[in-house]
């Protein structure tokens, strides 16, 4: 039975508290395995697939969830998308002179860092797309914070909606056999709106306050154990706070690029556009996210 890969919706404390718990293998392994990236640029990429992943299962969508960074340091751009089908892709940019300086300056010249140290300044994206017929819903906060984790959590404070805590975790290959694997878990305080459910407000912050530090308990070891489930990571931590698992969601790798889709977007350029991208009488691309290299002739995009 496979552990990782899925995500497990859970609610405590009679449903005043709703909860999501990430864990990650296969999906971060096949996206690395995809690009020649550096140790420090796949722990970004792994972390922030977990952070997306984590926050999509959050949604009702019916379409594509993107999470994005725009940043100014030696990872300025990471792009991560979760399909409602559970498919997910990811790449990322990165100047690997600026990565060696930074790290020489900083003399963690090997270690891992957390994320925001080489995002530099910038913004985090979070972007529903639910097609032509809907409207685009963007949420976007400042990059601030010590690592990704307090960066989300700042966007849930600034957009005053929910309460929110959320952690992440990583784990690196140490050996050449090894793997990589990411993981998050996150809890949120649902409005009271009366009911069987009512507890006192006092209460209440009491027992979020609880269930943060439960959650603030579980250890890497734990997480990454490919011998425990979910069900029973969640049932040590919240056992007594009558926890009620609801969902379990599976996710893969899946990138949406085509030959079809490049064609027909090619194919609807100007003749002189055409021309201008071709070289020896075609044109090459390579998808950012598979590495899939599509080409074309002259001859078949210009309507003759």
């Amino acid at each position: 039975m496979n552990n990782f890969d899925n995500c497990v919706s859970f609610h405590i404390d009679n449903g005043s508290f709703l909860g999501r718990f990430v864990r990650l293998d296969d999906v971060v392994n096949t996206i690395l395995t995809k690009h020649s990236y550096p140790k420090q640029v796949s722990a970004v990429v792994a972390e922030s697939t977990a952070l997306a992943t984590l926050l999509a299962s959050t949604l009702k969508y019916k379409g594509l969830f993107t999470l994005q960074t725009k940043s100014n340091g030696p990872v300025p751009m990471v792009v991560v998308d979760v399909t409602s089908e559970g498919g997910i892709r990811a790449c990322a940019d990165y100047d690997e002179n600026k990565i060696r300086h930074a790290q020489k300056l900083r003399k963690t010249v090997g270690e891992i860092e957390p994320a925001p140290h080489f995002m530099g300044e910038g913004i985090l994206a979070f972007t529903v797309d639910q097609g032509p017929e809907t409207d685009l819903y963007q949420g976007i906060v400042d990059l601030q914070g010590k690592n990704l984790s307090e960066c989300a959590m700042r966007y849930f404070k600034q957009s005053e909606q929910i309460e929110t805590y959320l952690k992440l975790y990583l784990q690196a290959p140490q050996t050449e056999n090894d793997r990589w694997k990411s993981a998050g878990i996150l809890l949120q305080k649902l409005p009271s709106h009366g009911g069987s459910a009512v507890v006192e407000e006092t209460e209440l912050a009491e027992a979020w306050n609880q269930a943060v530090i439960f959650m603030q308990s579980l250890q890497e070891s734990e997480v990454f154990d490919s011998d425990l489930d979910s069900a029973t990571i969640l049932n040590r931590l919240y056992h007594a706070d009558n926890l009620h698992i609801t969902q379990e969601k599976n996710y893969t790798f899946a990138c949406r690029c085509s030959r079809d889709k490049l064609f027909n977007t090619l194919h609807a350029m100007k003749p002189e556009e055409i021309s201008d991208m071709c070289e020896n009488g075609k044109i090459t691309a390579t998808c950012h996210f598979c590495g899939s290299i599509y080409s074309f002739d002259k001859g078949e995009l210009i309507n003759q």
